[in-house]
């Protein structure tokens, strides 16, 4: 008998109250193409959720071919008939579903996969996809590029916001948390470095394979499968940490003293946050001339050159504030890069530098017509603005006035308990503001209606 057929026949037939509890019985139907972010509205894919990434690649720097695997381990969300993978540019050579082939097709930066049979809603599932082409980055609306950014020895890859699907087929939106494993084979001489612990390496016939293991949960735009000729320092912290530092030659003189700092970084930032989030850390300093930023890639932030000690201090702090506790909606973005760049203005204070007080009046004596003012943090109004400055500077300014207003010993609880009770998930401004005012024991709903969400100058605090 037809489904459709037998579905009426039950619903006619037995009571309401015990079709109700039969969640197997409701129609299939397709996964949605995003998960409805207002900036990125193709990010993410609905309809399941993605518990591990196995990568497998082989890049030739020589050629800037790829050939790629990734098995994707998921869970249902709802009985699907068809779901999509953010994956951009690569051509597929073959895909299944739990070893069955399945039918798929490509639609823009949606690849859309037909299973030969419908998933049930929380089945789990495997989804093998092989690939290869020549892998490049994406533009963003700000015009800076992002995903796999090649260069003269070997690819710097950073995904924020939407690079990760120009190397691998993904569910790309910070609200799908997964672990990884990455097996990387690159020409020897070559390092291929990825996020978490390294596992092993091993070189056979002139090709050098690294594997990597990045347990706790990641947003797929933190993983990075960098490649170069790097110098690489491995070694463990009296905390237990292990740090793999790779840094391309050409840069080895001037960040050797900034990375010396790590450790003594994150024992200072461990201290004030919370325990780190992880088991891994490091640095990956690449020649990358045409990149210009740095990026928070989980365990291992990725650096375009050399890193001042602020910016090292920056994407260390964001193993708490965006790695571990991540975004829910990129429209929050304040959350990650305010929170980053008030550890700079807490490190310089406490290290012999400026005051926060006085970072902030410095950024306060600029006038209104100053860029700072030029949209408020907490509603950057498109992914063109999510990097601008009022998300860094005046989201950190946000954060002084909260400090004041609550006073340090309460303002320093409130980060611990937000790094705390939301590690390895994710979070919201509105969840933020609950818990400030939760902590401080005040209503803060002005402060930050004023601060985050009231467009130009606000008045003095």
């Amino acid at each position: 008998m037809p489904e459709a057929v037998r579905r009426t026949f039950v619903v006619a037939t037995v009571p309401v109250a015990l079709v109700a509890l039969l969640g197997a019985a409701a129609p299939p139907s397709a996964g949605s193409s995003g998960v409805g972010d207002p900036y990125f509205p193709l990010a993410g894919n609905g309809g399941y959720h993605v518990g591990h990434y196995g990568l497998t690649l082989r890049y030739d720097p020589g050629t800037g071919h790829l050939v790629g695997k990734a098995v994707i381990s998921a869970r249902a969300t709802q009985r699907l008939s068809r779901f999509d993978l953010d994956f951009n540019g690569l051509t597929v050579t073959g895909l299944t579903v739990d070893h069955a082939k399945a039918d798929f097709s490509r639609d823009g930066q949606e690849l859309v996969v037909t299973p030969r049979h419908v998933l049930r809603k929380g089945q789990r599932f495997d989804v093998t996809v092989t690939y290869k082409g020549t892998p490049g980055p994406v533009t963003d609306p700000d015009g800076s590029l992002d995903g796999w950014i090649p260069t003269d020895d070997g690819a710097f890859v950073a995904g924020e916001p939407q690079g990760a699907m120009t190397w691998f087929p993904a569910n790309n939106h910070p609200t799908d948390k997964s672990s990884y494993d990455f097996t990387i084979t690159v020409p020897k001489g070559h390092t291929a470095v990825a996020n978490g612990v390294l596992l092993g390496e091993r070189t056979a016939h002139g090709k050098t394979t690294f594997r990597w293991r990045q347990s706790e949960p990641m947003a797929a735009y933190l993983a990075t499968a960098t490649v170069g000729k790097f110098q690489v320092e491995q070694f463990t912290t009296r905390d237990g940490i292990k740090v793999y530092n790779a840094v391309d030659p050409r840069e080895a003189a001037d960040a050797a003293p900034v990375l010396k700092k790590l450790p003594s970084v994150l024992e200072w930032e461990s201290k004030l946050f919370g325990p780190y989030p992880y088991r891994a850390a490091g640095s990956i300093v690449d020649r990358a001339p045409n990149v210009g930023y740095a990026l928070e890639t989980q365990t291992r932030p990725v650096y375009d050159s050399a890193p001042s000690l602020s910016t090292l201090v920056h994407e260390s702090a964001h193993q708490w504030f965006g790695d571990s506790v991540s975004l829910t909606s990129w429209k929050d973005i304040w959350l990650n890069e305010g929170f980053a760049t008030y550890a700079e203005w807490l490190y310089d204070e406490q290290h012999g530098g400026d005051s926060a007080q006085q970072a902030f009046d410095a950024l306060y004596a600029r006038p209104a017509s100053d860029g700072l003012w030029e949209f408020p943090p907490g509603d950057p109004g498109s992914g063109a603005n999510i990097f601008g400055t009022p998300v860094y500077a005046r989201g950190a300014m946000t954060l002084h006035v909260l400090r004041k207003a609550v006073g340090d010993r309460a303002f320093f609880r409130i980060l611990r308990a937000w790094a705390a009770e939301h590690r390895n998930g994710n979070g919201t401004t509105a969840q933020f503001v609950r818990l400030a005012e939760r902590v401080s024991g005040k209503n803060l709903d002005d402060l930050f209606q004023i601060w985050l969400y009231t467009p130009g100058k606000p008045n003095k605090p």
